[in-house]
């Protein structure tokens, strides 16, 4: 078979299915990148065996059906340095001599094709007990990015390294966690729907790391819709783009509406990036080995304390800020601050404090349109 395009788009395409396959694999045909031709579109698909991802481009004209596997690294290598306007011309042997050519103007490259046969199938969803909702694909895309960071590298707790979507009739909450950090967004524009009982249908599942990792850089942004439908075990989300299909984290997540506080009565408003220029500032100079920063709050300034004894390095800073409570001195890890307030977009940020033994809440001082974002850190033992 012979089809055309142009480098531009299949370069593109290339790139995000590269993303999911691993830079070892125990199957080699899980090194390639499956292309087929079908009912006028070009497939590309790669997988990890429990993530797959496929894209497609249109070929106008082109009919007939072929499927092949050609490894990753050398197409990806192959077309980068070509024009992104030039035309590439494929043409594939998956019979006889079992290689694809490919011209462009003034050249030309051939690789060998592997057997698209060997590609391990992705189960698919059971029918019966599919949940879905929709969701744009620029809110899906700064949930995600807004809780990426939180997840947990835990062995001993696996469902902790994932993050957890659980779609409700008020709201679908994305949460994440790692035990010491706490990602809470609500979406209220999306909800469970109703069964014909009556039963409200809703459900929930724990979106492991690497494919939302893999979401996060693919996600256009660009206000197209996103289906997300899930199982028991499996999930397959799709876009106008892309289709991922993945597996689960296994395992019930905790209760994470238990551990967050309803009660901080000593409220801290202040400048987002003020903030983090002072902790960036200060944090060099604290323990390496707890980087704890120590923080007075009074009643318009914040008092941002680093040391570290060892080797007699000392810094401080104070912050301009409107605070509503009793004078306290509480401390935190800085580079967990840090990482909290860098996924906190607007220009002023809410910290709901109680005493220096319990959870701090950090929020946005405004809320995006439908959704409510809460972030929570535990605090470290200081001695003063």
């Amino acid at each position: 078979m012979t089809f055309s395009i142009i480098n531009s788009e299949l370069s593109g395409k290339i790139a995000m299915v590269q993303k999911v396959i691993n830079s070892k694999n125990v199957l080699p045909i899980l090194d390639n990148i499956i292309f087929t031709v079908r009912e006028g579109f070009l497939y590309l698909t790669a997988s990890d065996s429990e993530n797959t991802l496929s894209t497609r481009v249109a070929l106008p004209g082109v009919e007939g059906e072929v499927s092949f596997g050609v490894n990753s690294r050398n197409i990806a290598e192959a077309v980068k340095n070509i024009a992104s306007e030039a035309e590439l011309t494929f043409e594939v042997d998956v019979t006889g001599a079992r290689v694809l050519k490919v011209t462009y103007p003034n050249g030309m490259f051939s690789l060998p094709v592997e057997d698209a046969g060997d590609f391990p199938a992705h189960p698919g969803l059971n029918s019966d007990i599919i949940t879905c909702f929709t969701v744009t694909d620029s809110i899906l895309a700064a949930n995600i990015g807004r809780t990426l960071f939180a997840t947990a590298q835990d062995e001993l707790r696996p469902v902790m390294n994932g993050i957890f979507f659980d779609l409700t009739e008020d709201c679908l909450a994305v949460v994440a966690s790692d035990g010491h950090q706490l990602v809470r967004n609500k979406i209220f524009s999306i909800k469970a729907g109703k069964a014909q009982n009556g039963t409200v249908k809703g459900g929930s599942f724990i979106l492991p790391k690497k494919p939302a990792g893999v979401l996060k850089n693919i996600l256009t942004k660009a206000g197209t819709e996103v289906t997300v439908a899930f199982d028991d075990r499996n999930l397959e989300i799709t876009s106008e783009n892309f289709t991922l299909f993945a597996r689960q984290i296994e395992g019930r997540y905790p209760n994470y509406n238990s551990v967050i506080p309803q009660s901080n009565p000593n409220i801290v408003t202040v400048n987002r990036l003020d903030m983090i220029a002072a902790l960036k500032r200060i944090s060099p100079f604290s323990s390496t080995a707890s980087n704890l920063i120590r923080m007075g709050v009074e009643k318009d300034a914040l008092q941002l304390d680093a040391e570290d004894y060892d080797f007699s390095k000392t810094a401080s800073e104070k912050v301009t800020c409107d605070y509503d409570g009793t004078p306290m001195r509480i401390g935190f890890k800085g580079v967990s601050v840090i990482e909290l307030l860098d996924n906190i977009s607007c220009e002023q940020v809410v910290a709901q404090l109680a005493d220096p033994s319990r959870a701090g809440l950090f929020l946005p001082s405004e809320q995006p349109e439908d959704e409510e974002i809460l972030m929570l850190l535990m605090p470290m033992l200081i001695n003063d």
